[in-house]
């Protein structure tokens, strides 16, 4: 258990790692929590610092999960052999998982951080690039049909639990069990969007479909 919980830590370390942050210093020690919504994401990056600097910050957030759980499972860690009553694939999962974790509760940038949907979404397509089409297109479809980035972030999460639990059990439990922990964190984290949404205050990233439609 000591090596799952030092490489637990070592998934959260580096998804602590914030794009937004990263990119931000490079221009000149811009912090977009200051700025827009106050999310440390890269949907308040394009809003507030524009396209460029919202891909950078994507390729960071996307990326640091699969890096996570391609180097860290089977790092040889100085002194400790592997574990042989622990279950690779539980170390993998929860390696993964830290690392969106760390993205959401960043402990390098006093725990604020994004809503850890780019992040989780790099690693699904890392473990699982044809259920992440349909999770994908689940985004789409609700930023289409609402303009609200934090529900389709929530739909789409809520999506990879039916779509991994339906097409990969009782195969893959462990990726099952990833998709709902995931899901769950990832909900709690647009808690505040809910919020808003209720309470009709919650900003739109675009226009939906039907009000282009309408002229409304």
């Amino acid at each position: 258990m000591i090596e799952l919980g030092l490489k637990f830590t070592l998934g959260y370390l580096l998804g602590s790692v914030l794009g937004s942050l990263v990119v931000g210093w490079f221009r000149g020690g811009v912090d977009i929590r200051t700025l827009g919504s106050g999310n440390a994401g890269g949907t308040n990056a394009l809003r507030t610092q524009g396209k460029w600097f919202a891909l950078c910050v994507m390729v960071i957030d996307v990326g640091k999960g699969i890096v996570a759980a391609i180097l860290i499972p089977p790092l040889a860690l100085p002194g400790l052999a592997p574990d042989p009553d622990v279950d690779r694939g539980l170390v993998l999962y929860a390696v993964a998982f830290a690392a969106v974790v760390g993205h959401v509760f960043p402990v390098w940038f006093g725990f604020r951080g994004g809503k850890g949907g780019a992040t989780a979404a790099g690693l699904l397509v890392y473990f699982a690039p044809v259920l992440a089409l349909p999770v994908l297109g689940t985004w789409i479809a609700m930023v289409l049909l609402t303009g609200y980035v934090g529900l389709a972030t929530i739909s789409a999460a809520a999506a990879s639990v039916i779509f991994v639990g339906v097409l990969r059990l009782p195969e893959e439990p462990g990726l099952f069990a990833f998709a709902c922990a995931t899901s769950a964190l990832l909900i709690f984290a647009h808690r505040g969007n809910i919020k808003r949404m209720l309470n009709g205050t919650e900003s739109r990233f675009a226009r939906p479909v039907w009000a282009r439609l309408t002229g409304k």
